[in-house]
């Protein structure tokens, strides 16, 4: 028995001291980690102060667990049974521009009038990956950095006690309504400038293609955006012919979770006002002071503007998330999923946080590669799955019940009629 207790208390020590070696290789490999990921986030740095002093800083995010205790039971665990590695990489993609909104008193009720097109610029996003072997298993954004700023897009909407329906024809004589407006050689964005105009410049209608006006000024022949132009001759009012709407049972009868959410909701300004006020949800009446926008993204961009309004109830809990109240953004844009307050966009108006994700929504995830949409653009068709919810569902949200959440507050706004 002596010999046998013996046997068995050496075999003891030796798994005890197998054990304590296992455990300090792990605490080794544990603080080895750690090490890269902080050189790697220092390499990012370094790269990032060699630039031009005049680019932005790097915006750090804060994931939202950080503030909880690191569980190093676990840790020791995972390193047991899994072989992981981490990088950091950096990533290029569009800043968008925003839009900014001044009232018009002279213009039209409604009406949208360019004073200046917005230019997106460019940033750098900083991605953490995790591995597990060669496979994939993470990534979150842990930064961002401006590196081409933006030129903000400039509106103003008409506030008059009149209307206008007026379709401008070939033929018709229109005037310019951007501060400067370049008329192009070719029907696209960056085509050669053959004259830059002043606002107010007086143009013919010779043709259409698209959301492009080929037109003349004096000697020139060229192409201009169709939404920097106007019939309304500057300084001169107009009689209002009333302002068209349809009735209740017309729009409720084309709601569907199939519907084309290209296809604008036909809803006035007024209907947009009624459908969003009075909410009981709506506590800081941030959708009832806001109505008018999402008719203005409907009118400049094609899109559905009830399909927006659901998308921002639904994300942002009709305004009253932290990220809607603080960031002015009712949409999460920007948000990545551990760091979501910190990485989600900010905006200096809820207008601007509308017109972005309406802008974003037709550019990228509902029209294919190629189609031409507003300001002259043509659609990445990036995210492109179709027009429906449930197609735009697939890239848009990771909750693959998101489409009926949002179809549910979009069946609730065109009941409101």
């Amino acid at each position: 028995m002596n010999k046998i207790e013996k046997n068995n208390n050496k075999s003891k020590k030796i798994i005890i001291l197998i054990i304590a070696i296992i455990s300090a290789i792990l605490l080794g490999i544990t603080v080895f980690n750690i090490l890269v990921t902080k050189q790697a986030k220092e390499s990012v740095v370094t790269v990032y102060e060699e630039d031009d002093s005049k680019k932005s800083e790097i915006e750090w995010f804060e994931k939202e667990e950080d503030s909880k205790e690191i569980d190093i039971d676990n840790i020791i665990n995972q390193n047991l049974t899994e072989k992981e590695k981490e990088e950091v990489e950096t990533q290029r993609v569009t800043w968008e521009y925003q839009t900014q909104y001044q009232n018009n008193s002279k213009l039209p009720k409604g009406m949208v009038k360019v004073l200046q097109q917005g230019q997106d610029g460019e940033q750098e996003i900083i991605i953490r990956k995790k591995y597990i072997g060669e496979e994939l298993v993470s990534d979150e954004q842990i930064g961002r950095k401006i590196t081409t700023p933006c030129i903000d897009k400039i509106v103003e909407v008409g506030t008059s006690s009149y209307y206008d329906n007026y379709t401008i024809k070939i033929g018709d004589y229109v005037y310019s309504t951007p501060y400067t407006l370049a008329v192009r050689k070719k029907a696209k964005k960056n085509a050669e400038v053959l004259i830059s105009i002043d606002q107010d410049s007086k143009l013919k209608i010779e043709k259409k293609s698209k959301s492009w006006y080929y037109v003349r000024f004096e000697s020139y022949y060229g192409w201009v955006e169709e939404d920097c132009v106007t019939h309304i001759e500057p300084n001169k009012t107009i009689k209002s012919n009333g302002n068209k709407s349809y009735s209740k049972s017309y729009l409720s009868s084309r709601v569907s979770q199939n519907m084309n959410l290209m296809a604008p909701s036909g809803l006035s300004l007024e209907q947009f006002k009624k459908v969003l006020s009075n909410n009981k949800q709506d506590k800081n009446k941030i959708f009832e002071k806001n109505a008018k926008y999402f008719y203005y993204a409907e009118k400049q961009y094609g899109i559905n503007g009830l399909f927006v309004a659901a998308i921002g109830i639904h994300e942002s809990a009709w305004g009253n998330s932290k990220i809607a109240k603080d960031k002015k953004n009712l949409f999460g844009y920007g948000a990545y999923d551990k760091s979501a307050y910190s990485s989600a966009y900010s905006y200096k108006e809820y207008a601007a946080s509308i017109d972005m994700i309406a802008r974003v929504l037709v550019k990228y995830y509902l029209n294919p590669k190629g189609t031409s949409i507003y300001n002259g653009e043509v659609a990445t068709g990036q995210y492109y799955n179709g027009r429906t919810l449930s197609a735009v569902n697939k890239k848009y949200a990771t909750d693959k019940g998101w489409y009926n959440g949002v179809f549910k507050w979009m069946q609730y706004l065109y009941n409101r009629l």
